[in-house]
């Protein structure tokens, strides 16, 4: 059988080291140690100039990373890195839907929200750390993979796209979450810790129940935003940056656009359009690299395959038309209100 290109129909790869590995977990690991110590030390509600300094330096890390990249391993690579950030960076702020709506229903305090967050984004970076691991460790060893990764994000992409402009109103507990509050003894009392004494007693507080939904919340994201990314790039290198990149600056884009969010009507049509257009890549990487015995005789398929300049073009357009199309109703909306009113 003819050896076939690879998803972005190039065969560039990084062969990072082990050093490289270590130091970029060590640093983001030592980022968020300093923002848990800092957040506990001080619970607030962050300033603008505070929540502008810190996201326009994540901002700026990941435009230089993708210029290190670039120099470094190629525009091929480089063009991998900025698709996948710009599309987890998307479905990151469709989280923040979510969370919003997380931390109305449990009336969490503005002060404790950072702490919240702060280990909200600590579970999801663990989370897609091991979803990580577990879809390179299965692109390696079964190709057919990208059929199931594709299959997936089209009825997700359905599903988002059936959702329209709508988000649901309230927050509603899943099974996990019921169970906990039933399960564990706990207190009503804020605090920034997760647990703490009562009597004599160990109690989670309301942050940890917090916490926790956050937590169960991220598992689901994490199953579109890793088989989207992968089907961007097959390194996980930069899957790995591209996921730490997005959901650094989270936290601070949660309280710098809170507002902004409700304006984003078509966040969910817009995400459905993108995420339909990465099943349809992946979809058509399998079928080009196809070694399933009973479809063509176990051989690829002639068919096309999306060049990643072309991917990294169509994320850019389709985030860039929901968002002004988003704005643009939102304003009229907002003008046909003041005129009736």
């Amino acid at each position: 059988m003819h050896a076939l290109p690879n998803l972005a129909t190039a065969t560039a790869s990084m062969n990072v080291q082990p050093w490289q590995w270590y130091l970029t977990i060590g640093i983001a690991a030592a980022i968020l140690i300093f923002d848990v110590i800092m957040i506990a030390r001080r619970p607030h509600r962050p300033t603008t100039r505070e929540l502008s300094v810190a996201l326009t330096f994540y901002v700026g890390a990941a435009i230089a990373f993708g210029i290190w990249v670039w120099m470094s391993h190629g525009s091929q690579l480089a063009g991998e890195f900025y698709a996948g950030w710009l599309t987890e960076y998307s479905l990151s702020i469709d989280n923040l839907f979510i969370f919003l709506l997380i931390m109305a229903r449990f009336g969490v305090p503005e002060k404790f929200q950072q702490t919240a967050l702060m280990w909200g984004i600590i579970i999801a970076i663990v989370l897609r750390g091991i979803f990580i691991a577990v879809g390179a460790a299965a692109i390696n060893n079964f190709a057919w993979v990208f059929y199931i990764f594709g299959a997936f994000l089209i009825y997700t992409a359905i599903k988002l796209a059936k959702e329209g402009e709508s988000h649901d109103e309230e927050y509603e507990e899943n099974a996990f979450m019921r169970w906990v509050e039933r399960t564990f003894p706990s207190t009503k009392e804020w605090s920034t810790k997760l647990i703490t004494k009562e009597n004599g007693k160990r109690v989670i507080t309301p942050l940890f129940i917090v916490v926790a939904a956050l937590g169960t919340t991220d598992l689901l994201f994490a199953l579109d935003s890793i088989p989207a990314i992968y089907g961007l790039t097959r390194e996980p290198y930069l899957v790995l940056t591209a996921n730490l990149f997005a959901l650094m600056g989270l936290r601070q884009l949660y309280f710098l656009i809170g507002g902004l969010l409700q304006k984003l009507v078509y966040l969910s049509l817009g995400l459905a359009v993108l995420l339909a257009f990465i099943g349809v890549k992946l979809i058509l990487h399998a079928l080009h690299e196809n070694n399933l015995p009973f479809l063509n005789n176990g051989e690829g398929f002639k068919v096309p395959e999306i060049p990643i300049a072309v991917s990294l073009g169509a994320i850019v357009v389709i985030l860039g038309i929901t968002t002004i199309a988003s704005l643009w109703k939102s304003r009229r909306e907002a003008r046909e209100g003041a005129s009736h009113g």
